[in-house]
């Protein structure tokens, strides 16, 4: 009897190894580059002086909601999410940041992970106005939300993280006589390099967006 038990242990043991031996493994999601996207929704200086290939994000410095200087070095190594947004914004921008919620809550304990939350609304979203809004949003130290000067942030947003919409796009001049109204989360990998873009109003994507994140942190 014991024999037969220890037989059938086995064979459900030597299964069970050969399903997961076989299942094909995941392919590592695409490095995007300007090439990839669509031309409108690229700065015209990024693919003549790259060719469209070899992006990696630029380097930035903008304060965050405790008035502490972040740059390029606070994500360097790292992986994270960068999204556009506005305090005051009724629209998209809580829908978006309740879904950003959700992320922060799974990867807030994640040493290797950040959330770059960037204000397109630098009159208004004051180091102590983001600071009501991130305390409102539970953000911890690993959430920075970001504010400074229009014409870096715009530039940060047309020539590293390619946010703009095609009709925002056809107003590449002035940055004072347009307006950045995204929905998109950018997800970056440890080599600053774009790896994915989600529909931050979207459960589902965001569900995507959790699940590459984690597939980034292994890499």
């Amino acid at each position: 009897m014991n024999r037969f038990i220890f037989i059938a242990v086995f064979l459900v043991v030597g299964i069970s190894i050969t399903y997961y031996m076989i299942q094909p493994e995941e392919e590592k999601l695409p490095v995007i580059n300007p090439i990839d996207l669509k031309e409108e929704m690229v700065d015209p200086d990024v693919l003549m002086e790259r060719t469209g290939y070899g992006h990696t994000i630029g380097d930035f410095s903008f304060l965050n909601q405790e008035g502490e200087t972040i740059t390029q070095e606070e994500v360097d190594g790292k992986v994270y999410v960068a999204e556009y947004f506005f305090t005051t914004c009724g629209t998209i921008c809580p829908i978006m940041n309740k879904q950003m919620q959700r992320v922060h809550q799974v990867y807030q304990t994640e040493e290797d992970f950040r959330i770059l939350s960037f204000t397109v609304h630098p009159e208004v979203d004051t180091v102590e106005q983001i600071k009501r809004y991130a305390d409102g949003h539970g953000a911890s130290s690993k959430w920075h939300f970001l504010t400074g000067d229009k014409n870096d942030l715009y530039s940060l947003a047309r020539k590293s993280f390619f946010v703009l919409k095609p009709a925002e796009a056809e107003n590449l001049g002035d940055v004072g006589s347009d307006f950045i109204h995204t929905n998109n989360f950018v997800l970056v990998d440890r080599e600053s390099r774009i790896r994915g873009y989600y529909d931050g109003t979207s459960p589902t994507g965001v569900d995507s967006l959790i699940h590459d994140i984690g597939r980034l942190l292994k890499e």
